[in-house]
């Protein structure tokens, strides 16, 4: 639970920050890193997921997302997904069928990646 608290208070600072910076003509959206914790925080109700919903409607639309998961592993190479609609991956187990329901629709980028 500290660290869920942790992450939205972290979460609203940047929030502030770019309401802050926002007189300033900037392009350039903040660049944050954000743990996911458990993956049922994609069907949770909690501090947490209303302070990203909060955020979500405060930060101007991105152009693009990076994402970089730690759940793939290669041999010696590293890939870059670039299809146009890539898929929703489940990789975890144990979880309620509700979070193994949730597809995220994601549009890609092919050319930007």
């Amino acid at each position: 639970m500290a660290s869920a608290l942790g992450a939205t208070a972290a979460l609203a600072s940047f929030a502030t920050l770019s309401h802050a910076a926002a007189g300033a003509p900037s392009r350039r959206m903040p660049v944050v890193f954000i743990g996911h914790g458990t993956p049922m925080n994609a069907i949770a109700d909690n501090a947490f997921t209303r302070r990203l919903s909060a955020w979500g409607g405060e930060l101007p639309p991105p152009t693009a997302i990076l994402s970089v998961s730690a759940h793939w592993l290669s041999r010696g190479a590293t890939g870059v997904g670039m299809q146009a609609k890539p898929k929703t991956i489940h990789d975890f187990g144990g979880f309620p069928q509700a979070l193994f329901d949730v597809e995220y629709p994601a549009p890609g980028h092919p050319a930007l990646a």
